[in-house]
């Protein structure tokens, strides 16, 4: 984890290990830039009239010992043009400057990209967004890696802002939670299985002592009716398990988050494709953003009731497994015919959802890796988002832009209710070819009639899919800018 702090030396000054300046194109220096160029005698500027420095947005470009400089290297980032810079390009330059000191043998880095201007965003957002770059592009995967040899790796991140806010601690809680849940995203399932998850529950708890953990053993889920979540997991040797988190940082009725926790997912007796179905450990992505927002709103602690709820199970092919054509009896007691057993994640976070509502949340919000539907749709960049309540969807849409970590909403209309009609239960789990993430949202909304209920499907923007793609930790950034908005 990095630490977070505010610089108020000049970038010839500062001693830090390596010093990150911005430069337009067309040989435009921004006013760090310039410091630097007159305390070098002219080296930027004749660099950029060589071409070895483009400013083209997102470039890089590392020089070393660098004359009437105290720090001994110093990184160049492409900003593009000053007349098209913009948040988007900001994101873009401060992203890709952090990307490129992976690897390099420093322990601190000093930041002056917060000088520039940019368009309807004020120093707290330019703060918080780079802070969270230079956090995300130095988190390093090791849990199940041989260790090797220690090395100089960065430890700290400054930034060159003025006063003493708090917005560099909210920065790094936000780190915090967004790491926790990439970690548990990118973990084996033999590892990170349902047991495994309950048992990072109590370890959290232990870190924070306004977190109260309860765990839904499947004696209990048998008691309650949870027959989806019950069937679902009937095929695994891992028992499944219902994890509940009460983190009570203010009096009242709580915010609930439900996070789809399928620790992997073969598809069952509809089993998937060989390839790429080892990215089925990534199922579990929607609850382990439920873990990292607990973990950040715990840190920073918010002044808010927020009960997170993963429903954790394996959906093996087994002879015990569920079967297509099997009709399940949920918690909510509907009947439910089952005409594809890899559509199981709405089938936990049905009975989850029904469990949400003993709470009385004032807004319930489910997370999922839900439909391959959504991914088609909306590709990585953003995440599906359902609501019938306008004022919800519009309060993430607003915190997924101001965090970056963006949603897009899709119709949850009456008209698409049908596609799950059929004549051996109240519904079926699918809805047939057409519109499958709306359909599976429509599925949830049917166990959360009276509540400020929202959908978010992250089916392809919780991991970068390929053999070295790892958990994103989305969208753990949007809720917490969400939470953060109402305090």
């Amino acid at each position: 984890m990095l630490e977070f702090k505010r610089i108020t030396q000049r970038p010839n000054e500062v001693a830090a290990s390596l010093v990150i300046v911005g430069v337009f194109e067309e040989r435009m220096l921004t006013s760090a830039a310039a410091e630097l160029d007159a305390a070098s005698g002219g080296v930027l500027k004749r660099l950029m009239e060589s071409g070895d420095v483009s400013g083209r947005v997102g470039s890089t470009a590392l020089l070393h010992h660098i004359s009437g400089l105290s720090a001994p290297r110093v990184l160049v980032v492409g900003l593009g043009e000053q007349r098209r810079f913009d948040a988007p390009r900001f994101l873009r330059a401060t992203r890709d400057a952090h990307k490129a000191l992976k690897g390099l043998p420093i322990e601190t880095a000093s930041s002056y990209l917060t000088e520039v201007e940019v368009p309807k965003k004020d120093l707290d957002w330019k703060l918080l967004q780079s802070a969270l770059a230079a956090d995300y592009a130095a988190y390093k995967y090791t849990a199940t890696l041989k260790a090797k040899p220690e090395r100089i790796e960065l430890k700290s991140v400054a930034f060159s802002a003025a006063g003493d806010g708090p917005i560099l601690e909210r920065a790094s809680a936000v780190a915090t939670g967004v790491r926790l849940a990439r970690e548990l995203g990118n973990l084996p399932p033999n590892i990170c299985n349902p047991a495994y998850l309950a048992e990072q529950a109590h370890a959290l708890a232990r870190r924070h002592p306004e977190v109260a953990v309860t765990i839904v053993e499947r004696d209990e889920m048998q008691t309650l009716g949870m027959g989806a979540l019950l069937a679902v997991a009937q095929g695994s040797e891992n028992p499944p398990k219902l994890v509940v988190m009460d983190y009570k940082g203010a009096a009242g009725k709580p915010v609930v988050l439900v996070g789809k926790g399928i620790t992997f997912d073969t598809g069952g007796i509809d089993i998937k494709p060989a390839a790429g179905m080892e990215e089925m450990k990534f199922d579990m992505c929607g609850a382990a953003a439920v873990f990292g927002v607990i973990e950040a709103a715990a840190a920073l602690k918010l002044p808010l009731h927020i009960v997170g709820i993963t429903p954790a199970a394996e959906n093996m092919p087994d002879g015990r497994s569920y079967r297509p054509s099997d009709v399940i009896t949920t918690m909510a007691g509907h009947q439910v015919e089952i005409l594809n057993t890899d559509a199981e994640g709405r089938l936990i976070l049905c009975d989850a959802l029904t469990y949400a509502q003993r709470f009385e949340p004032t807004t319930l919000i489910d997370i999922a890796t839900l439909t391959g539907a959504c991914v088609v749709a909306l590709g990585s960049h953003a995440s599906g988002l359902m609501s019938r309540d306008d004022d919800l969807a519009n309060e993430l849409l607003a915190a997924g832009e101001q965090s970056h970590d963006r949603a897009w909403r899709l119709p949850l209309w009456e008209d698409y209710q049908s596609q799950l009609d059929t004549g051996f239960a109240d519904f079926a789990n699918i809805g047939g070819k057409y519109a499958g993430a709306i359909t599976a949202g429509c599925f949830l909304s049917r166990f959360t009639d009276g509540q400020r209920w929202a959908h978010l499907d992250i089916a392809g923007s919780a991991w970068d899919s390929g053999r070295k793609g790892t958990a994103t930790g989305r969208p753990v950034a949007m809720l917490m800018q969400w939470l953060c908005a109402m305090v």
